[in-house]
């Protein structure tokens, strides 16, 4: 591939402005020698006012979702792409989030432009693990913890009972749970089903990986290190 167009492709501008960018001489190398359009792509080694580029396709980002943001590109009100810088809207291929959190759900949310990756995590054969923690409206009854393990709740409007989950009890109103698939509003179905209401849900984890110290609309790019944690449900 082209210099030229790895970096439009990166999300800094269409190959025109691409182009007026090594016209100015802003596109260097590491040691600040000025690149041309046409030389060899060496993506490490390239610079655009000095900064290194943005992470090559393959992206695995984890942000830190607030209240109040939704995952999709087509609401009006705020979503989470507009925590990134703005040319990672602009990406190809594009940055999508891998499932989804409501907006009224915060924690972590994982956005990736590797399809295949997309897929493994949230593959229902995966039955990767990720845990929630939810403050609620009512104080527990006591056999919730029976009835979300049983893999025989059944949410309304649904064919398929839920596989098993597990709760931690934290409070009178608050608990962890631990889910191994990814219905559409499924906590807060879940604990609608046994006649409460969630009033806050935030998500903690997702296989081995952490929200973490991320601060609310925060986000990282994972190494190698961090995605091998995704995949393991043992982590600490």
């Amino acid at each position: 591939m082209k210099l030229v167009k790895h970096i439009a492709n990166l999300g800094y501008g269409s190959r025109k402005d691409v182009q007026w960018l090594f016209r100015e001489g802003r596109i260097t190398n590491a040691a600040g020698e000025v690149l041309y359009a046409d030389d060899p792509l060496d993506h490490d080694d390239v610079r655009i006012d000095g900064e290194p580029l943005d992470p090559p396709p393959g992206l695995l980002l984890m942000l830190h979702k607030p209240v109040g943001y939704t995952c999709s590109t087509k609401d009006r009100g705020r979503v989470v792409y507009d925590l990134l810088p703005p040319r990672y809207r602009l990406r190809s291929p594009a940055l999508s989030s891998v499932g989804r959190l409501d907006r009224d759900t915060s924690g972590l949310l994982l956005l990736t432009d590797d399809g295949q990756l997309l897929h493994r995590i949230i593959a229902p054969k995966s039955k990767l693990p990720k845990v929630y923690l939810a403050t609620l409206a009512e104080d527990l009854r006591g056999d919730e913890g029976a009835v979300f393990a049983s893999g025989t709740l059944m949410l309304e409007g649904e064919k398929t009972p839920l596989l098993p989950a597990g709760l931690e009890v934290l409070g009178p109103r608050s608990a962890r749970l631990t889910l191994h698939e990814g219905r559409y509003h499924q906590v807060r179905r879940m604990f609608a089903a046994v006649g409460n209401h969630v009033q806050a849900l935030h998500r903690e984890r997702i296989g081995g990986l952490p929200l973490g110290e991320l601060a609310a609309g925060e986000w990282r790019s994972l190494d190698a290190a961090a995605r091998a944690l995704l995949f393991r449900e043992d982590a600490a």
